[in-house]
């Protein structure tokens, strides 16, 4: 039976130990061996343009005209987006603007509302 924890990043139980770290040999995640298995996990902190920590549900304005891929379209400054959802990615906000639809914004181009 193996000794060894799960890899955090694909559960995998086939790790195995390499001198101060585990090494899973599935994905190719390595972490120290003396990392607790709850930080290998780091919570993502998403900020707006002026540093204030967005959280699902919260409102935010848009606060420079943003061009909508696609289309002619333009999200004007001083647009308020409701109930904004967090999502990994280089564009971080999911959300549903008035006029436009479903989209995707970047936090820097947002101030918390």
């Amino acid at each position: 039976m193996n000794s060894q924890p799960p890899c955090p990043k694909c559960q995998s139980e086939y790790t195995y130990e390499d001198g101060a770290s585990y090494i899973c040999p599935e994905c190719a995640h390595e972490w120290p061996i003396d990392a607790p298995a709850a930080s290998s996990e780091r919570e993502r902190v998403v900020r707006d343009a002026h540093g204030n920590v967005l959280n699902d549900g919260d409102s935010v304005i848009v606060i420079k005209d943003l061009k909508v891929k696609g289309s002619s379209s333009v999200v004007k400054v001083g647009t308020k987006v409701k109930n904004i959802r967090l999502v990994d990615g280089d564009h971080d906000i999911d959300c549903r603007i008035d006029g436009i639809g479903a989209m995707q914004l970047k936090s820097g181009f947002v101030r918390k509302a």
